[in-house]
């Protein structure tokens, strides 16, 4: 299991873990206050965020232009899911407010957006027009947003995962293992949770 940083190849206190919370992430996502990796070699430590990683499964780190990692992205064969995580309010609603502004983004690009209902609430299934080969086409993704105790994780499934959703599967169960890890001190709403290298690039996993 390789785990690559796409520019320049170059870990939060475990606390105890308590009964699941209730509501749409009863099974996952988690906050670092109700769950910890503990001793599973499987977790890779992002810093804001911690993954677990499963046979199948790659780990791409983007760097944006400012050396920053805003996200993760884990790949299969045929579909990828991207991770991002931003600081929120107590009070919650973020996600409407993001949702909204991705609408008007993919109207603004002349795609096309449905909001449907899923298993974390509303979620966007989005088309946006893209040229490959110099042939006209969309690409198919996935929106899905998940609040927890003052952050809020978004997760983008593309590919195969974004055309054809699904409620199962290796990517959502890799979306359910991620641990959230906000920290406490004072931040802007919105604010990236900003990721850091892991200290090893190689992960090695056992056959289930």
């Amino acid at each position: 299991m390789a785990l690559r940083r796409r520019k320049n190849e170059p870990v939060d206190e475990q606390v105890e873990e308590v009964e699941p919370v209730e509501g749409v992430r009863h099974l996952g996502p988690w906050d670092s206050s109700e769950r910890s990796p503990g001793d599973d070699p499987a977790y890779i430590d992002l810093g804001a965020l911690q993954v677990r990683v499963r046979v199948g499964l790659n780990l791409e780190l983007p760097v944006d232009e400012s050396d920053d990692i805003g996200s993760v992205v884990l790949v299969t064969d045929d579909a990828a899911l991207e991770l991002r995580a931003f600081a929120a309010t107590k009070s919650g609603g973020l996600w409407d407010e993001v949702r909204d502004d991705l609408i008007l983004e993919v109207e603004r690009l002349e795609g096309e957006c449905e909001q449907v209902d899923g298993p974390f609430g509303p979620e966007l299934r989005v088309r946006v027009p893209v040229e490959v080969d110099g042939q006209a086409g969309f690409q198919p993704s996935r929106i899905v947003g998940i609040e927890g105790p003052r952050w809020l994780l978004r997760a983008t499934f593309l590919g195969d995962a974004g055309l054809n959703p699904t409620d199962d599967g290796l990517l959502m169960d890799a979306l359910r293992d991620v641990i959230v890890v906000r920290g406490g001190e004072p931040r802007l709403l919105r604010e990236a949770l900003l990721l850091t290298p892991p200290g090893t690039t190689t992960v090695v996993l056992d056959e289930e």
